[in-house]
């Protein structure tokens, strides 16, 4: 039987998403990316924002038309709306034959059974579980670079955030499981490892007491086949000297990291639930900068959130402009049911959101301008990605570039690359967020 899996939402929603995929694969399902021809169908959705929670919805509704009207047998929801909204989707979505909790996907195969006998249920386990996988995962990133979740759920209950009820509180996968993955990894030919979780810096608090993060790079760092590992979602306050020491000591680990910050006014930040204040930024990123002199950093904000005044979006521009973020994201604010910010007073208009979020993003594009026009004339590795359709050029990433949310380097030549290769780059030329290079006398990697 034929599966189209459509997977929605966070790199971490992702990793879910593939190790489902191995296990279907490994119970003898085919997949197929063409919805008339799947006799089972499933969604693994997302609800984090708004925007987020209306394309799982549009998603379900396009998916169950082919349950009515196609070859659809068995259509499954799986994931955070899941999670949320489980009793409403079978309620209101009678084509929905199973919904699956964040902590059950491993149950998946059991599923696809159950609907196929007839079944309508939903199926969820205790927050407190992690799923185990009896197979590997089927990587659906090119095969090149892979996510590692790292660790499930949260405690940090910033006031803005639903995801401690969907995913539970903090839980570490244990170290011999992720150097096991990892590995498989490397065995399929993936040469970059990208860490996820909800907060990757806490790993290891839960089972062994202290922060583990840096001694868990280091295990990484001897896996064979293994280049790049890149770190994201680091709490800034959780950043820690043994960290720092590994990312500057261990050459495999890139010299980047993603510190969502939210916002720099003690007001709003206290008002979000984080442990920061402006002052405590300041002391993290020239930390970090003085020990890693070539690291980027990467962070989001979030525009618009209530009580937030233009004299406190004024402080945030103000502390961006003296920061200068390598790479910056904003969101605006999304007023979530059930979390503590969506009935605080003074809820902002949508209209002024998105007015600071453009000038926020106006000013990081300056910035972002300038820093990629420093580049110019330096000569860096870079990660082949593929080739451009119908020219002699190709597209790469660097260091400073996480996929689908940095930029892209191209490389003009007339060398054949092929994707996961690394390569040695001569900057010649910024357009934007991008760079423009030329492979370097140094032969390729």
């Amino acid at each position: 039987m034929k599966i189209l899996f459509v997977s929605l939402g966070c790199d971490k929603n992702l990793v879910d998403s593939e190790e489902m995929l191995g296990l279907l694969g490994s119970r003898g399902y085919e997949f197929t990316d063409d919805e008339a021809e799947a006799d089972i169908i499933i969604i693994n959705t997302c609800c984090f924002i708004n925007d987020a929670k209306e394309e799982s919805v549009q998603t379900i509704l396009e998916m169950a038309e082919y349950k009515k009207s196609g070859n659809c047998k068995a259509l499954i929801v799986t994931g955070c709306m899941a999670q949320r909204y489980r009793k409403e989707i079978l309620d209101e979505v009678e084509e929905v034959d199973m919904v699956l909790g964040t902590t059950a996907y491993d149950k998946v195969a059991e599923a696809i059974e159950q609907a196929l006998a007839g079944k309508r249920e939903v199926e969820t386990e205790e927050l407190t579980r992690l799923p185990q996988m009896e197979t590997g995962r089927l990587v659906t990133t090119g095969g090149h670079y892979a996510y590692l979740k790292v660790a499930e759920g949260c405690d940090k209950h910033c006031t803005y955030c639903i995801i401690p009820k969907l995913r539970g509180g903090y839980r570490s996968v244990p170290m011999e499981r992720l150097i096991a993955q990892a590995e498989e990894l490397a065995a399929q030919g993936v040469k970059e490892l990208i860490l996820v979780a909800q907060e990757t810096t806490l790993y290891g608090v839960d089972l062994y007491g202290v922060k583990s993060l840096h001694l868990l790079l280091e295990a990484l760092c001897r896996i064979s086949g293994i280049r790049w590992i890149r770190i994201l979602y680091c709490y800034p306050e959780e950043i820690y000297d043994e960290l720092i020491g590994t990312i500057a000591r261990e050459p495999k680990i890139c010299h980047y990291l993603d510190l969502p910050i939210q916002h720099a006014s003690d007001a709003v930040l206290k008002r979000m639930g984080r442990r920061t204040t402006k002052a405590d930024l300041v002391r993290i990123v020239e930390k970090l900068r003085e020990a890693i002199p070539d690291i980027m950093l990467r962070t989001t904000l979030i525009a618009g959130f209530p009580g937030e005044t233009q004299e406190q979006h004024e402080e945030l521009m103000e502390f961006i402009n003296e920061m200068e973020f390598d790479r910056l994201g904003v969101f605006t604010y999304s007023q979530e049911e059930d979390t503590p910010a969506a009935s605080m007073p003074d809820q902002i208009d949508e209209e002024t959101k998105l007015t600071w979020q453009e000038e926020l993003m106006e000013l990081q594009q300056e910035i972002a301008f300038d820093r990629a026009q420093d580049m110019v004339g330096r000569t860096v590795t870079a990660m082949v990605e593929g080739k451009v359709a119908d020219e002699n050029a190709y597209v790469a990433r660097t260091y400073g570039d996480a996929p689908n949310v940095d930029g892209l380097l191209f490389i003009h030549t007339d060398e054949t690359l092929v994707s996961g290769d690394f390569a040695r780059v001569k900057i010649t030329g910024a357009a934007e967020y991008d760079l423009i290079g030329e492979i370097a006398d140094e032969s390729t990697e």
